[in-house]
Parts: structure tokens; sequence; C-alpha cells
């Protein structure tokens, strides 16, 4: 080893940097790669105004004992076409895993949201998240709304979210999976943030979907803006009906024991703590989902800002690694910090809003999340640990119906690796090449290690006495 300067130990180390794959690979290299398919939902028809709020069950979904490794969707036309914000707008789309008996077969099919899973529990068990919210709100596996496709949702390496382990289906029962899909038809309306925040006087409705009346301090939210409700269009305005889809694209790997299993958390900023019974939504139960903001009065608040903040306490009931974090806005919003107990800094997500026309770029709209990926094992919430959530909104104008609510991944242990890899991603970290600058480094440092050791084995040669055979 004398023959070997510090310099050919850095090159050696750069090297195998720039050849080491992300843990995906890494860790699952023995022929487990990571697999994607993408699908669509079944068809939904909306017009200048109207709202498609319905359920898709048992829809398309990779099968099998798998470990789930990004999930994300847009709408679309029927052309294939992304469809922008401002002409429909995706209020949200979620993702519930479920069981259902074998014996009850059931194709793709859709229901209105009164039409649940929870009138027919002989047939069918929803399978939540880790989530502590009452019942099953927020029960979803993955969700987002109009920041869908500008927000990072990929699970890091070597985690993932895992699913189909038959020894967590009970006898007699298949998995299987829904979608929501919320969206709102904007075009030609005459108040476009009103429609979207579904201002229940542009709705015209003072019931909810169950025909229960709507209490009288309710401006607007989600119980006015239901499947085949109707927003306020502009006298005279036309538009064509429009065939649309959720595309939902699924990576997953197969399972085996490379993978550390993650689990998923969502937390709301409206979680008043309290748990009564089996009740799921109720005033002052548990997770209430959305919220108003009143517009500040006279003068802005004593630090010279409009902003409406809120806070809410929780109780982490299993700890583990943070591996993923992002919160989810509406218009409005500017940003949600979830804290830990000692009040630093478990993850701030912050909306990036759009400037543009273009899809993905819609002007005011929150068109992504920013996300948190810790380095393995640097953030970690004890068991019972008390965490405080924040969720920030501009009260410069009223809003109706937003949401704070914040996701996060947790494993219970962090990837195994070598401290001469860790050094080496250090190095990298340090230098942040790009990935081709990577691979001209490793070439070179490869050439020049070649080329060095050569000039050593010659020079030691004749040191030796032997001469080199030259032609």
């Amino acid at each position: 080893m004398g023959h070997y300067s510090q310099s050919s130990v850095l090159l050696l180390a750069i090297i195998l940097l720039a050849f080491k794959r992300p843990y995906s690979q890494a860790y699952f290299g023995n022929g487990n790669k990571v697999k994607s398919a993408t699908f669509l939902s079944p068809m939904f028809v909306l017009r200048p105004g109207s709202v498609e709020d319905r359920i898709y069950y048992n829809i398309d979904f990779p099968r099998g004992h798998l470990a789930l490794k990004n999930f994300n969707g847009e709408v679309i036309d029927e052309a294939g076409n992304p469809v922008p914000l401002h002409e429909t707008y995706l209020h949200h789309w979620v993702i519930v895993r479920y069981f259902q008996r074998q014996q009850h077969h059931q194709g793709v099919g859709s229901s209105g949201n009164n039409e649940n899973l929870q009138l027919r529990e002989s047939d069918y068990i929803m399978v939540r998240n880790s989530g502590i919210c009452q019942k099953n709100v927020l029960g979803q596996y993955f969700g987002l709304g109009s920041e869908t496709r500008r927000t990072a949702t990929h699970i890091p390496d070597p985690y993932g979210i895992e699913i189909g382990n038959p020894a967590e289906i009970p006898a007699g029962y298949e998995e299987k999976w829904l979608l929501n899909v919320h969206a709102i038809d904007t075009r030609g309306v005459e108040d476009r943030l009103g429609c979207t925040e579904c201002r229940c006087d542009l709705y015209n409705i003072t019931a909810d979907e169950y025909g229960r009346s709507l209490r009288p301090d309710y401006r607007g939210g989600l119980a006015c803006c239901y499947d085949h409700t109707q927003c306020k269009v502009s006298q005279g305005f036309q538009g064509a009906r429009r065939n649309l889809y959720l595309r939902y694209t699924v990576q997953w790997v197969d399972w085996d024991s490379s993978v550390i299993p993650a689990k998923i958390y969502i937390f709301d900023v409206t979680d008043t703590g309290k748990r009564s019974g089996k009740d799921g939504y109720s005033p002052g139960n548990g997770c209430q989902v959305e919220f108003d903001i009143q517009p500040c009065s006279g003068t802005a608040g004593t630090d010279g800002r409009c902003i409406d903040v809120q806070r809410t306490r929780l109780t982490m009931p299993t700890g583990g690694y943070v591996i993923y974090g992002v919160a989810h806005q509406h218009i409005g919003g500017i940003g949600s910090t979830l804290y830990g107990e000692d009040g630093r800094v478990i993850c701030t997500s912050l909306p990036t809003y759009g400037e543009g026309k273009e899809v993905g770029n819609e002007s005011g709209y929150v068109v992504g999340m920013s996300t948190c990926y810790p380095k393995p094992g640097s953030v970690k919430i004890l068991d019972g640990e008390n965490l405080i959530l924040e969720s920030n909104y501009s009260a410069t104008q009223m809003h109706t119906g937003v949401m704070g609510l914040f996701y996060i991944y947790v494993a219970n242990q962090t990837p195994k690796s070598t401290a001469f890899m860790d050094a080496a991603t250090r190095i990298g970290e340090n230098m942040k090449l790009s990935k081709d600058a990577w691979v001209t480094v490793a070439l070179l440092g490869l050439a020049i290690t070649v080329a060095a050791g050569v000039r050593r084995w010659l020079k030691k040669g004749a040191e030796d006495g032997y001469q080199p055979i030259t032609a």
C-alpha cells in the first residue's frame, strides 16, 4: 500500500461513487428493478361550472407483494393532452387501499361519495394509513391536488410502502384500490377563485350531499361542491362538454428483504385532538380537514403582516426516522412546518405559484409544494413525541375550504452503509457534480489510476534490474 498516494485513494472513492447507483438499483440490483405502469381512470364528463367528485372502485393497480416507490397523476382530455388548472381545477385525487370479499365480484365501478364503503362493511375493509385522524378520515395512501404536477412524490431508496403481503390480507378477501377524483370545470365561471374554493352561494347550495342543512356560518368548502353540483357560469358563455380522465403512474419493486418498509402518516392542522366514539366528520371531533381564512380587519397584524397562522399539537404514537415530508395547501397558502417537541424543524414545505398559462405553470395556482428528503437517520421522531404542526396562509382576502395537511413517511430503521462509501458520498455532495460530469471524472480517474499503476510497475521493474519488452 506504500505505493498508493492519498490522491489515488481519492480517485478510487470518486470512481466508486460515480458508478454507485441510487439505493433502488444498488439495493435491488439482483434483478429487482423498479417497474412502472401508467393507467387511466374511468372517463368522467364535465361542462363549464360542473363538478366531478366520484369514487371509482377496483381501479387498475399493480398486484402482488410489492414495495410502492412513487405515485402521481394529472387530468388529461381524451386525446391525452394535459388540461390546465384554469380550465379544470383538480381539487384533489386520493388513492385508498381496501380488502374486498372474494365472493363479491366487482369490476371497475363508481359511486357518489354518499355511497361509500361504510355501507357494505361485511364485504369491504378499508386499510388506512398509519395516521392519527379519527376512523377513516384522511386514511388514503396517496393524494394531492393542484400541485400534483410539480411535487416530488418518489419514496427514497431503499425504502418502500409495503402492499400485497399475504399475511396481512384476511382469509377470503383480496386487496384492491379505489380512486376519488374531485375536479371542477371553471371555464366561463363568474368567479374562478370562488368556484375552486367551493363558495356555497356560487353553487346555490344550502344542504350537503346527504341532504343535511348546512350551518349558517358555513361559507364554503367540500359540503358545497360535491358530485354533480354546478358553479355559476357567466351569462351567455358556451362551452363544450369534455371527456376527461385522471392519468396516474405507479412505480414499484417486488418485495424482498432488501426493502425497508416505510409507514405513511397524514396530519391535519385542524385536528382538535378529541376522539368521540366511532364518529367520522363531526364538529369538534378530530380532524376537520378544512377551514376558512378570514381577511385581516383594518390594519395587518402586530408584526405588520397579514397572515393567518393555524397551529395544533399532535402526538406521534410510534416514532421512527423521517424519510419524506410534504404539505398540502390551497391558494393563499404560504407554507407549513412540522416541529418536534423540542422546537426542532422536522420539515418545512413551501408552495410554488404558477406565473403563466401553460400546463404546470398556471398563474395564481399552487402548482407545486417543496418536499423534504432528510439524510437517512438524521431526523428522528420518538415514540409518543408531541409534535406541532403550523400552517400559514395569506389573509389579505377571504378563503374558504382551505386545507393544512402534512404527509410524512417514517421508517423504523436506516439503511446499512460502509464508512468508506459514506466518505465517498460526502465527497460527492461537496463537489456537486452532474451525472455526466461524474462519468467523465470516473473515466478520467480510472485512466489516471491505471497509468499511474503502469508507471510505478515500469519504474519498479527498472529498479529491480528488469527491462521492459519493447517492439
